[in-house]
């Protein structure tokens, strides 16, 4: 095998072309949630995996189409699924940000552009590591494939179907995602999973309309009064949440899972400040074991009656709560929504329950040799060990992979912690950029070595 040397080396001597490469996409607008640009920038992007020798085809799926790519060098090698998406949030509010949101410009060390870090600057690192190894090393020693979607930022609708759609396609011996922010202590994370969700919205009514507080107080009912009552027979007072069945299928973790728990960077001071909650009291193994392996129980958002300036003396007549759970395996969210629903109506029967979204949770086993050789990779890369965690906090639809592809899935974050992605201002640095196109032929170069 190659000197990765040599790879480094190639990525600094082309660093000027690598970045106008990842503008000219970054300029492209493709905004999933308004339907805007989609069309052409999944055009644009078959256009640039071909250049670099990528057989590219575009799927349609019934929502936006699937840019998908491979290198087939050996039916029998091993083969690795990349997976990214092209699409982006809308740059709203635009006032906020400091340069134009769809005009790439680079401040302080880092890009900033809607897309620069989620997902467009992380998925250009995957599509040059590519380019980066054939020019340096020749011909791949594994076989890659690309899956890029453009409906990630709209939630995923159709990639279950596709996936479902298209297994013989899709085969693969691991699933390989950059996508999020890094530690927030600059190291580079592997995530083996993620906790999927159940976002659902209770709706509680009274009378017909608002009625005056004193003309009708203790006469018409006050369903914000139901609501409340409702949630406090869900979650006792050391937050254990009392639905009938609710833990039943939390998966117990390993030793592995535990020691890695056990292993990770944890300083409460410097979290407390980065949440803006001081009195943050807990153990760094509490923190990751609540963040990771249980599943939470929130509540979003409670609306009722008057809450502008000064007063208004009402009952109101409706009162909605939006509440979200983060589930982890082995949960199933329409059977936690089953028995959410099944609480409801032995509590308050009259409060109409609605699903607004779920995805399930994901996870890979810690003890895999591919997640070691991932680990390995990474390491040299970075030249430093990277945070291995069993999971991420947050959702996304892993689950395609591990449980209708049935493949390992692992997610390692090439962006800057403080990336903010979603928000104005978004960006990812140079380094973490140049460093995602090294981390990729690190993984490729070691996988290969296993062949």
């Amino acid at each position: 095998m190659v000197s990765m040397e040599k790879v480094r080396e190639y990525v600094a001597n082309n660093e000027d072309q690598f970045l106008e490469k990842l503008f000219v996409l970054l300029r492209q607008k493709s905004i999933s949630t308004q339907n805007i640009g989609i069309a052409e920038t999944s055009e644009m992007l078959k256009e640039i995996m071909e250049a670099i020798g990528i057989k590219t085809q575009l799927i349609p799926t019934d929502g936006y189409p699937v840019v998908y790519g491979e290198i087939i060098n050996d039916p029998h090698a091993f083969t690795l699924l990349i997976y990214g998406h092209y699409d982006v949030q809308p740059p709203d509010p635009v006032e906020k940000w400091d340069s134009p949101p769809f005009e790439p410009t680079i401040r302080d060390g880092r890009i900033f552009c809607r897309g620069a870090g989620d997902n467009k600057g992380q998925l250009m690192a995957q599509l040059l590591a590519i380019e980066t190894y054939q020019n340096v090393v020749g011909k791949l020693p594994i076989n890659v494939k690309f899956v890029f979607e453009g409906e990630e930022e709209n939630g995923s609708p159709h990639l279950a179907s596709f996936v479902e759609k298209h297994k013989e396609l899709l085969k693969a011996d691991l699933v390989y995602t950059s996508d999020g922010p890094m530690h927030d202590s600059g190291a580079p994370f592997v995530l083996l999973g993620v906790r999927g969700m159940l976002y659902v919205e209770l709706n509680a009514k009274g009378a017909h309309w608002d009625n005056h507080s004193g003309n009708k107080g203790n006469i018409v009912p006050n369903p914000a009064w139901e609501l409340i009552d409702l949630l406090k027979t869900m979650r006792d007072d050391e937050g254990n949440i009392l639905i009938e069945g609710f833990y039943d299928d939390v998966r117990k973790p390993t030793e592995k899972e535990i020691a890695l728990i056990k292993s990770l960077p944890f300083n409460r001071e410097e979290l407390a400040e980065q949440v803006g909650y001081k009195d943050l009291n807990m153990t760094g193994e509490e923190y990751y074991k609540k963040l990771t392996l249980e599943p939470t129980f929130n509540i979003a958002g409670f609306t009722s009656g008057y809450g502008g300036e000064g007063t208004k003396t009402i009952i109101p007549a409706t009162a909605t709560v939006k509440m979200d759970m983060r589930l982890v395996v082995d949960q199933d969210p329409e059977d936690i929504f089953k028995k959410f629903k099944r609480h409801v109506k032995k509590h308050a029967p009259s409060v109409e329950v609605s699903n607004l979204g779920m995805m399930d949770p994901s996870r890979t086993a810690a003890n895999l040799p591919v997640v070691e050789t991932i680990k390995g990779a990474v390491e040299k890369a970075y030249q430093q060990p990277p945070i291995m965690q069993p999971s991420m906090g947050g959702s996304l639809p892993d689950y395609v992979w591990t449980k209708i592809l049935n493949t390992p899935s692992v997610v390692v974050p090439y962006a800057n912690f403080d990336e903010a992605n979603h928000s104005p201002n978004e960006n990812i640095g140079l380094k973490n950029f140049f460093d995602g196109i090294i981390c990729t032929c690190h993984v490729i170069n070691e996988l290969g070595k296993n062949e």
